[in-house]
């Protein structure tokens, strides 16, 4: 694997061909002024590589080129890359010109052959254009009417002599055995693989029943390159090679911001939703609900005004849509409004490598900022599953370079209790967050249940709930133990039951016992008048008995003073007054 570098001398030697990837495997593209060799079987794409360079280099670096055709006409070739969004038809002819040099069927040989004559137009063409790429594509038609390899080495090391001389920067195509594409210094023509600077070999193959295409570097004088076999499609853009990240790439722009499940509980277990450009795995035996978990994301995302791609491999988008409006998840007026795009696996089809494209293509014509894939396993069934793993990765490290958040729904082949990757694609060691559904089975009743495996820089929950799907929607339920068991479902109904009458009972009993008490209460209050009111009693008899008891000592005191008058005398005898 490469690691990138900064654009250097070396890269300012190179000439970028445009084709998304290439470029990056070789670190920076073509050798600038010297010859490449793109070797491969039938429809392996030799053509389209080539034009694609000269359309690229014209369109986008303003260096003309020249297009030598030997097996198709210029007509053809130009019809065929119609299917192509380059705008061919609108390139001017001093920007890209076609030469036909296809020899005639007819043609019958006389004398020595060259390519004298056929160089020596060309250098007409290309003072007169500046031209600075060229391409001869299938140069083994025209070699074939020379008479034996030591000719044909002579008129190639001409070739390739002339277009050193002009520093043109040259794409050579020629045709591999159909099937040993990698034995290609075995081949006819194997010995240009030491003339050329950079060999590439195109592999065009079907493996278990599903097409794959390969691109490989075999050699790059003075550079790095990435020497393994790289994926690749063809579709609207022409070439476009899979690639990985490598050391020493920038990392993508992370951001706190989160965004919401769809499911308000769910937000409330993972700290408040899901991160912002994060990869989002749920996974479950069918049934479980994961397209339902999707789906509540996907109709979120579009009221908040997020334009949202939901592709399905199982069901068509309008089963989709009527599948979810029964829990209350209403796709159709987002479908109405634009802001989601239902996609079905009829419309992604293919190899692996061609449904990342076309999910890469329709993503980025509709402007989307959250993508659902329901589910994801369903890329192992496109070839092997080594390439479908590889598949996945890119899937991830795209959406994340897009600043997409991504929901990827997976069939788990089997999770129990232990922190094994059981998911298909192993896309659960990659993704983010991974959410686990399942089934319990209790009381002859299956219910199912939601946890967190893991989210990554998120303090979430690591409780069992119980996922409760109504016409209202979707809702998590209370945790509800008893005896060290979750219970869900009629058990758990059964139990609250339970519950809630023991509470009705003992407030029933709780009420009949605050009436007795009142009652006792109020015959104390009765009770503690009667003796206050005789305590009263008590205390004015008391109070009447003292003053009785005061006065008596008064009158005795009284008679006690008059009775000593009396016996001493001064009472009977009245005092004399003295004279004056």
């Amino acid at each position: 694997m490469m690691a990138s570098r900064p654009r250097s001398a070396a890269a300012s030697k190179k000439v970028p061909t445009g084709v998304t990837g290439f470029d990056e495997i070789t670190g920076g593209g073509l050798p600038r002024g010297r010859t490449s060799l793109v070797q491969g079987g039938p429809g392996s794409g030799k053509t389209i590589f080539g034009l694609q360079f000269l359309i690229n280099g014209a369109r986008r670096f303003k260096e003309p080129g020249i297009f030598i055709a030997f097996e198709e006409t210029s007509q053809r070739i130009m019809a065929n890359a119609e299917s192509f969004e380059w705008g061919l038809p609108h390139l001017p002819r001093k920007q890209l010109l076609f030469v036909d040099a296809q020899p005639q069927p007819d043609l019958a040989q006389s004398g020595d052959f060259d390519l004298c004559g056929m160089l020596a137009g060309l250098e007409a063409q290309v003072a007169a254009q500046r031209t600075r790429r060229i391409v001869f594509d299938a140069l083994d038609i025209v070699l074939a009417l020379l008479p034996d390899v030591p000719a044909r080495r002579r008129e190639i090391y001409r070739l390739h002599d002339w277009l050193l001389k002009r520093a043109l920067t040259c794409v050579l195509t020629l045709k591999a055995a159909p099937n040993e594409p990698s034995s290609v210094t075995q081949q006819p023509y194997g010995f240009m693989q030491f003339m050329v600077d950079c060999s590439i070999i195109l592999n065009h193959s079907v493996v278990l029943g599903v097409s794959q295409r390969n691109l490989r570097v075999q050699k790059y004088r003075g550079s790095q390159f990435d020497e393994s076999e790289s994926p690749f499609v063809i579709g609207k853009m022409g070439f476009d090679v899979a690639i990985v990240r490598t050391l020493g790439r920038a990392d993508a722009a992370v951001t706190n911001e989160r965004v919401t499940t769809g499911v308000k509980r769910l937000d409330t277990m993972l700290g408040g939703g899901y991160y912002r450009a994060a990869c989002v795995l749920i996974t479950g035996f069918p049934g479980t609900a994961k397209t339902t978990l999707s789906g509540a994301f996907a109709d979120a995302a579009c009221r908040r005004g997020e334009r949202t791609l939901f592709v399905s491999f199982d069901s068509d988008g309008t089963e989709v849509i009527r599948n979810l409006s029964s829990v209350g998840i209403l796709l159709e007026r987002h479908v109405k409004s634009g802001m989601l795009r239902m996609v079905s696996s009829r419309t992604v089809r293919g190899s692996a490598e061609l449904c990342l494209v076309s999910i890469k293509e329709i993503a980025r014509a509709h402007g989307a900022r959250c993508l659902v894939i329901d589910p994801v396993s369903a890329l192992s069934q496109f070839g092997n599953e080594m390439t479908a793993y590889g598949v996945a990765e890119r899937l991830l490290n795209w959406s994340k370079a897009e600043r997409i958040t991504m929901v990827c729904t997976s069939l788990g082949i089997g999770i129990a209790e232990r922190a094994e990757d059981d998911t298909l694609l192993h896309m659960s060691s990659m993704a983010d967050t991974w959410i686990h559904l399942n089934y319990l089975v209790q009381a002859g009743e299956r219910n199912r249940g939601m946890s967190i495996i893991k989210s990554r820089g998120t303090a979430h929950s690591n409780q069992v709930r119980e996922l409760i799907l109504t016409s209202e929607g979707v809702t998590l339920a209370d945790i509800f133990t008893a005896g060290g068991e979750v219970l869900m479902g009629t058990m758990r109904w059964e139990k609250e039951s339970a519950e809630r009458v023991a509470v009705e009972v003992a407030a029933v009993a709780g009420k009949l016992k605050g009436v007795t008490l009142d009652a006792e209460q109020a015959e104390l209050v009765v009770r503690l008048k009667a003796v206050q009111t005789e305590i009263l009693a008590k205390q004015i008899e008391k109070t009447l008995l003292a003053r009785s008891t005061a006065s008596r000592k008064a009158e005795v005191l009284r008679g006690s003073v008059r009775m000593r008058e009396l016996r001493s005398g001064d009472a009977a005898a009245p005092k004399r007054k003295r004279p004056p």
